[in-house]
């Protein structure tokens, strides 16, 4: 019953821009603007039948020269980044919810029946399955030793990168109404951290799972449980010593990796998550506003708020610029200055719901009916 709840939650929410209200407005008209920059495509790819009809974040990643992408279905694809020819396929006929985590010579996908599914990077030929009794709705991550993987009832497990054999877990306590999905845990060769429901980060160590610290980033606030809700879903990002994570109805913060001291913070909502360049932190908001905040100073530089209730993916840096996907398949450059609009690209009709995966001057899109497109910025020469 408690998954049927949040599957509703989840459509509730993103249906209407992210509000509770069935009056809300529909998303804001593509602004007009003068482009400043060109953009090439290079190769364009199906994978599949891409995120499927549930809310998936199915994320391709970049492994050497080749990027490798998993849909719904579990039909995992090795492709080479720089021609769009595919290596090699598979299918691993389970319905995939989390993915892709990749390093070691593994790719790693968690399904909606709880398993989690290592393949050889080389071929895709299976390593391992492990069972994890509840559904995963993000990449596993790994780190030489384990790999760790976070559920959708807050749990975190620990396998054994070479057997799949469990080494530890440790279960957290679940928002009564969570977003459907997690956020993507992270880890060092140190700590395993993992961003909560309820609107904590936690942190243990990688051997046995013992806590470390726990850093409450948002409080729940209002009279209904819907008011609440508090998820960190969208990607954490570790940057030196330093922690960014952003939560759904609550905070952005900046957190010291090593106590979970506070930093900074600041109000905001995200289920997306944020990227961070130039000096600054970088969130797209539940409203569609895009932020550029500084992060020593953490005032707002800039917000672009022209993309209002278009469901956008969270941003990505490519050169000088900002890349967010929306709801209906575009693809918006900001100038990572002042968030003015540079350039559009319209990727898949479906929507562009997860962020661009970028590699040195490489940028790829996955659109939610599984079309991946790379695109590079046209220098002119």
């Amino acid at each position: 019953m408690r998954s049927k709840i949040v599957a509703l939650l989840a459509m509730a929410i993103l249906a209407t821009g992210c509000s509770s209200k069935s009056t809300e407005p529909g998303p804001a008209p593509l602004p007009a603007f003068d482009a400043e920059i060109r953009l090439q495509k290079q190769w364009t790819r199906s994978v599949g039948a891409g995120q499927g009809d549930t809310y998936n974040m199915l994320v391709p990643v970049v492994y050497g020269d080749e990027i490798l992408a998993a849909d719904v279905r579990g039909r995992v694809q090795s492709i080479d980044r720089f021609s769009g020819k595919v290596n090699w396929r598979q299918n691993l006929d389970e319905p995939v919810s989390g993915g892709v985590g990749v390093g070691f010579g593994l790719i790693l996908l968690g399904t909606l029946n709880g398993e989690v599914i290592a393949l050889d990077v080389a071929d895709g030929s299976e390593r391992w399955r492990s069972q994890v009794l509840s559904e995963v709705l993000s990449p596993p991550a790994i780190n030489g030793d384990i790999v760790l993987v976070q559920t959708q009832d807050d749990r975190l497990v620990a396998l054994d990168m070479d057997t799949g054999a469990q080494r530890w877990s440790l279960d957290n306590s679940p928002a009564v109404l969570t977003l459907r999905g997690t956020s993507a845990p992270l880890l060092t060769n140190q700590l395993a951290i993992a961003g909560l429901s309820s609107g904590r980060v936690v942190a243990v160590e990688t051997q046995r799972g013992l806590p470390i610290w726990e850093q409450r980033v948002a409080i729940p606030q209002g009279r209904s449980e819907l008011e609440r809700v508090v998820d960190i879903d969208g990607e954490m990002l570790l940057s030196g010593s330093t922690l960014y994570v952003v939560t759904y109805q609550g905070r952005v913060a900046a957190l010291d990796v090593q106590s979970g001291r506070v930093l900074w913070q600041r109000d905001a909502s995200s289920h997306v998550g944020l990227s961070q360049g130039y000096g600054s932190v970088y969130v797209s908001q539940a409203d569609g506003a895009v932020l550029g905040i500084d992060e020593r100073s953490t005032t707002i530089l800039w917000s672009n708020d022209g993309l209002a209730r278009r469901e956008l993916s969270a941003p990505a840096v490519l050169s000088s610029y900002l890349a967010v996907g929306d709801r209906d398949g575009y693809l918006h450059f900001l100038s990572q200055v002042d968030g003015r609009f540079v350039a559009r690209e319209r990727i898949d009709r479906a929507g562009v719901r997860v962020r661009p995966v970028v590699e040195g001057d490489w940028l790829y899109a996955f659109g939610n009916d599984g079309k991946l497109v790379a695109l590079t910025i046209d220098s002119g020469d």
